[in-house]
């Protein structure tokens, strides 16, 4: 009988084939030896496309993170900060992007956010509701007396 020789094989151990990493397809090569080279083109605005964009200038307080010099030509302006979630996103917007406080300033400040809504929210009917109550406990009161 003749003898089975074992072959390695080249599949990983979930069963996928290995990558291979070849160095002559590398992007940092040389233009000259890059298969894509040809075909690639410098950018250009559409046709029809306004360039440049003109810059935003906003009338209300934008935060940024430190690590960007500008802002972005469009960004949102639509809810300003205000309350005590303003003041957290402020303090979170002074701390870097990388420390986790300043990620969870912002959802703290997020949370908060829903509860100044749910509170100016139910102002208009929580106030003429309180003053019956009152009212009623005095009615009350003074039947007792």
């Amino acid at each position: 009988m003749p003898q089975k020789t074992t072959r390695k094989s080249s599949r990983a151990k979930n069963g996928h084939a290995k990558a291979r990493a070849n160095p002559t397809l590398a992007v940092d090569q040389d233009p000259a030896n890059r298969p894509g080279v040809p075909m690639e083109t410098a950018p250009k605005p559409l046709a029809g496309a306004r360039a440049p964009i003109a810059l935003q200038h906003a009338e209300v307080p934008v935060f940024k993170h430190a690590g960007r010099k500008e802002m972005p030509p469009v960004f949102g302006t639509a809810q300003p900060p205000k309350g005590l979630s303003g003041l957290l996103r402020k303090a979170a917007y002074a701390k870097p992007d990388h420390k986790p406080g300043h990620w969870m300033l912002l959802l703290l400040a997020d949370r908060v956010d829903v509860w100044e809504h749910r509170l100016r929210k139910s102002v208009p009917w929580a106030a003429p509701s309180a003053a019956v109550l009152v009212a009623g406990g005095l009615m009350w009161r003074g039947r007792r007396a």
